[in-house]
Order: structure tokens, then C-alpha cells, then sequence
């Protein structure tokens, strides 16, 4: 590309643009508001902790291409995702007491739904067909228009309360009852569908910054990119067919004849910037909470949490973290008072003394957007009117709810649709095909 690509926006959707524009030779520019990379997949310091925490909990799986592709072009470590080395999903149920681990086999063929000791306690083989009426609800059909989970799925009983809930909640950020069935079946088509090998659970235990963002930014000061910071876009200079300028809040920034621009914003602010763009207009909630105690030995790197407020806790080997997925219940309950109640769950699941420890609690009011078949539905693909504008953002139409995995993917899809609009030359298209 004979012009410069602005990438405005540094979280993982801005980084993953910016990294496969600059790996097909593209002159990138990279702009963030902010005074760091990462948006809302970061790590920081913590100074009531004593710790550096991510600024939310993020599981991954090995199914999760994008975000492995990803990481091996910018050059993660390989050690930058812990996990077992098979797919091994451990589960607590704070009202009976009971434990047990779910354990899908490596391949396709789900034969490990047979073993009474590999799937959850209470259920029989044949309970585990529901994903497939998922699968088949939703093939052909465009986002937002195969209904939703409660509409094709029995949301009831042992299997539905102690798997598919607690799963699809913390995939979809939204109640698997209205949440749409199309952004559901591409999770587990991908996932669980694909078998134990593409289920297996990965988390950054050195945090999300060491994993993704810290890496990428190395990448592109390699690649001859280069990285803005406290840049806040406040207009774009629309032209009949292009964008003409870049508004910046210090200054204006003229777009030339040969350059493109990637908008890798929330959709609330692409919004405003565009007028007319369709957007989602609804979000859920997550709420994470940290406590600066080492899990004892032997606790499970992940820890699936059933009839209480904890959902998902992690044993980092510093401290413990939980995420509860659509929690705008939560929005108005006292920070502290809401750290004793889940501190009690986690003390009570390992023995742990009840005072409550040092503690944080992060609130994100707009995490995601709402996976219902409306928000899907709103959702609009990377191309836009004005031939050098290209969208990214995992609220964008890339067939997942708001994930990593989905957030990497839009930056790619991003940067081929710009290629595909002729803005750089053959043999850079071919770079990131």
C-alpha cells in the first residue's frame, strides 16, 4: 500500500488490524485515546491489591484460532496461556456440596458423554442432544433471525442448571433465554463440537498485556508502525466517498488520496462519529472481583461455581478472581458488601478463614453488547460507504459474541476488507488471506 493505515483504537481489535496490515507491508499508524494499548483486555497495577490484575477475567479455549494465529504472528510466548493439557472443566455446586470434572474427549465423536464419571453428575447420555437442536436451529440463517436459545432448548433441569447455563452465560454475557441462537452455535461448532481438542481451557496467568497486547506492540515498532497515544478522535472530515480527515482533539489530521483508515472503536462512539451506522444499542454487565490471597495447592486453575454469586473462579498463583457474567442486578450493590458475599463462597469452597482478605471489585457497566437476536441483528459487517473506512470491534458482525476470539477476528476481517476495496497492491492481499 503505497498510503498509511490509521488504526484508531488500541484494544485488541485496533491491535489485531494494525498487525495484519503491517505483516502485508501496509504503513500503519496506530492512535489511542488512552496513555496505553489493551482497551478493555489490559493488565495494571493495582495499588490496593499490591498486585497487577487484568481489568477483567478472560477465558480461552484451543479452539480459538483467531486468537492463536494471532499470537504466533506478533510473537507471543508460548507460555503466555496456562492450561491443562487436555480438555478438563472443574465444577462445585456450593448448595449439595458436590465436585466433579466434565472431560470430552479429543475427538469429534463424543463418546465421553457414555462415561458416567466424565459428564455431570444426575445426567444420562441423551440429555447432552440439546447443543445439536442449537446447531441445526441456527444453520442458514442470518444473524438474528434463527431465535433464540430458550425458543429452540429446554432451559431447565440438572444438565441445563450445572453446563449449558453456567457455559452459555459467560460465552453470550446475556441470559441464554433471550440470547440469540446463532451466536451459540458458532461457539460450540467451534468449540465443544469440534472436540476435546478445540475445548481446551486456556488462561493468560501472567495477565492479558504479557499475552496479547505487550507482544503486538513490539510487533509493530518491528514492522515500522507506529503507536500514538492520548489521540481522542472527535470528528471525521466525510467526504462524497472517503474520509478526507481525522479530528483529533490536539489536532487535525489530513487522510491522503492513498490512505485508509480502520475504526476500531466501542460502538457507541463509531456511532456518534458515523451517524447512520448500525450499532447495538443494549449491553450487559460484568463484574470481577480480586483478592490478594495464593489459592492452596492443588486448587484448579478454573472453577466452575453452581448456586451461589461466584460463577468462575480463577487461582491465579498471587490471588483469586471471579467473574459473574450479566450482572446489572449487581450495577447498585455496595462494592464491599458485594466482595464479603463472594469472599464467603470462595473461603467456604476451600477452607479458607471468612475475614475478608485485600479485596478489589471492577464493575463494567457496557462489557458486551446484548447477544439477543435484536442486537445480532444490528450488528454491521467491516465495509462502510467511504471507500477507505473499515470497521473492527467485536461488536461488529463476525458471526461471535463479544470475545477475545471475536475481537481478534474483526481486526483481520478489517484489514481484508480493505484489501478486497483495492486499497494496497495484489501480493499485500495475499499477506493476510
Amino acid at each position: 500500500m503505497a498510503g498509511t493505515v490509521h488504526v484508531v483504537g488500541a484494544g485488541l481489535a485496533g491491535l489485531s488490524a494494525a498487525a495484519s496490515l503491517a505483516e502485508a507491508g501496509s504503513r500503519v499508524v496506530l492512535h489511542e485515546a488512552a496513555k496505553q494499548a489493551g482497551g478493555r483486555c489490559r493488565s495494571y497495577y493495582d495499588p490496593s491489591l499490591g498486585l497487577t490484575i487484568d481489568n477483567g477475567n478472560h477465558l480461552l479455549l484451543s479452539g480459538n484460532r483467531s486468537t492463536l494465529d494471532f499470537m504466533r504472528l506478533v510473537g507471543a510466548p508460548e507460555a503466555a496461556l496456562t492450561g491443562p493439557d487436555e480438555a478438563v472443566f472443574h465444577f462445585a455446586d456450593l448448595r449439595t456440596g458436590e465436585r466433579w470434572t466434565l472431560r470430552p474427549n479429543a475427538g469429534r465423536l463424543p463418546w465421553w458423554v457414555l462415561r458416567a464419571g466424565r459428564r455431570v453428575p444426575g445426567t444420562r447420555a441423551r440429555d447432552y442432544l440439546a447443543p445439536l437442536s442449537l446447531m441445526m436451529a441456527a444453520s442458514g440463517n442470518a444473524p438474528g433471525k434463527s431465535g433464540t436459545i430458550g425458543e429452540r432448548m429446554a432451559c431447565e433441569g440438572p444438565l441445563y442448571e450445572r453446563l449449558w447455563h453456567p457455559v452459555l452465560l459467560a460465552a453470550l454475557n446475556t441470559d441464554p433465554r433471550e440470547s440469540d441462537v446463532g451466536l451459540a452455535a458458532t461457539i460450540l461448532r467451534e468449540t465443544l463440537g469440534a472436540g476435546g481438542r478445540a475445548c481446551r481451557p486456556l488462561v493468560a496467568v501472567e495477565g492479558l498485556s504479557t499475552a496479547f497486547v505487550d507482544p503486538a506492540l513490539r510487533y509493530l515498532a518491528r514492522q515500522g508502525g507506529e503507536i500514538r497515544y492520548g489521540r481522542r478522535l472527535r470528528a471525521l472530515g466525510l467526504g462524497p466517498n472517503r474520509i478526507e480527515r481525522l479530528d483529533f482533539t490536539d489536532e487535525s489530521l489530513p487522510v491522503g488520496p492513498d490512505d485508509a483508515v480502520v475504526l476500531a472503536l466501542p460502538s457507541w462512539v463509531t456511532a456518534d462519529l458515523l451517524p447512520g451506522t448500525p450499532a447495538p444499542q443494549e449491553f450487559r454487565s460484568i463484574v470481577n472481583a480480586h483478592f490478594a490471597v495464593p489459592p492452596p495447592e492443588g486448587a484448579p486453575l478454573l472453577l466452575g461455581v453452581i448456586g451461589g454469586l461466584t460463577e468462575w473462579l480463577f487461582a491465579y498463583p498471587d490471588r483469586f478472581s471471579v467473574t459473574i457474567s450479566g450482572a446489572d442486578h449487581l450495577l447498585d450493590e455496595g462494592r464491599e458488601d458485594l466482595a464479603r458475599r463472594i469472599w464467603v463462597e470462595i473461603a467456604d469452597l476451600y477452607g479458607l478463614a471468612r475475614e475478608l482478605p485485600s479485596w478489589q471489585i471492577v464493575k463494567e457497566k457496557r462489557a458486551t453488547f446484548a447477544a439477543t437476536p435484536a442486537e445480532a441483528a444490528r450488528r454491521p459487517g467491516a465495509t462502510t460507504r467511504y471507500r477507505n473506512l473499515v470497521l473492527a470491534g467485536d461488536w461488529t458482525e463476525t458471526g461471535l459474541p463479544s470475545t477475545i476470539e471475536g475481537a481478534i477476528r474483526s481486526g483481520t476481517s478489517a484489514a481484508q476488507a480493505l484489501f478486497r476495496t483495492g486499497m494496497c497492491g495484489r501480493a499485500q492481499a495475499q499477506g493476510v488471506a
